[in-house]
């Protein structure tokens, strides 16, 4: 497990920790959400409120998951 890409650590933990693959599966809902607020060919206020809010909890989700990569790096150094 020396050296994983980010991405093959993403993967790893995804398989490994249930912790992190709740805040995955979490994260790549909002971005679905977020698509399809995007996808729309007018945008109300509230399409709009809603957009900043789940990018707003989209990025929180992606830096506890930045975390438990940087944790399980630590770890595997030590």
């Amino acid at each position: 497990m020396d050296k994983f890409s980010q991405e093959e650590l993403k993967a790893y933990l995804i398989q490994s920790n249930e912790e992190f693959r709740a805040l995955a599966e979490k994260h790549a809902e909002y971005a679905r959400l977020i698509d399809e607020i995007e996808s729309k060919s007018h945008l109300t206020e509230e399409d709009e409120i809603e957009e900043h809010r789940l990018k707003k909890l989209k990025l929180h989700l992606k830096d506890l998951m930045q975390q438990h990569m940087n944790r399980h790096r630590s770890s595997q150094v030590a």
